[in-house]
């Protein structure tokens, strides 16, 4: 695919028929989130695959959730990734609404459900790229188990996450419970989500989604 077919669909990433996928997906889940019936579709990674968490990779024991608090930034080292949070609401279909392709780097957090460090699954959405430019997610699905994520919230804690696993889930293929449900009752864990596998030119989507799933190892202050 050339640069220019990948800068063509970026304005179509939410919409059509990946969205159509994750919202039947989270319909039919519909037991722990039921009022979120959207997802986020947005980088391009490649043949669709899983890379899950490598063996002999070891984690850190998961802390204790923290009280909840809105998050303000969300650091990712690795990715040299210091991207400012804005809450997020459903758009007019029911999905989670992104940041404005005006903010590219701007990572969006569902507004309607848990913030990061408490327990459950918060939801954290951004863009690949924009028509001239990579956008806040576009290295998303280089992560790799163990690097870290740090969260900085309203109350001046930072969330500090652990990266346990990180897929890239196929459109046909969608498993909403696996994208977004907690691995681990009563963890806080994190899910950054973003476009993954290749441009679709038919629907003008791409065909899967990168989900990096992180987990609560501490706390830190600003």
């Amino acid at each position: 695919m050339s640069d220019g077919e990948r800068a063509s669909g970026t304005s179509r990433l939410l919409t059509g028929v990946a969205w159509a996928v994750l919202l039947v997906g989270l319909w039919l889940w519909g037991s722990d989130m039921a009022d979120l019936r959207g997802g986020t579709s947005g980088p391009a990674t490649g043949d669709v695959a899983e890379v899950g968490r490598p063996l002999g990779v070891e984690l850190p024991p998961a802390h204790e959730p923290l009280a909840p608090a809105r998050p303000e930034r969300v650091d990712v080292p690795a990715l040299k990734v210091r991207a400012p949070v804005a809450a997020r609401g459903l758009d007019a279909e029911g999905a989670i609404d992104p940041p404005p392709f005006e903010q590219p780097g701007t990572v969006g957090w569902y507004g309607g459900g848990t913030r990061p460090g408490a327990p459950g699954a918060a939801l954290l959405v951004g863009h690949v790229d924009t028509e001239t430019e990579p956008a806040v997610f576009y290295d998303l699905s280089a992560l790799r188990p163990g690097e870290k994520v740090g969260v900085s919230r309203e109350d001046g804690t930072v969330a500090e996450f652990t990266v346990e696993d990180v897929r890239v889930l196929a459109r046909d293929r969608f498993d909403a419970k696996k994208a977004y449900g907690p691995h681990e009752e009563g963890r806080a864990e994190l899910r950054l989500i973003t476009c993954g596998g290749t441009f679709d030119r038919a629907t003008r989507t791409y065909t899967a989604n990168v989900v990096v799933s992180a987990y609560l190892t501490g706390v830190g202050g600003r």
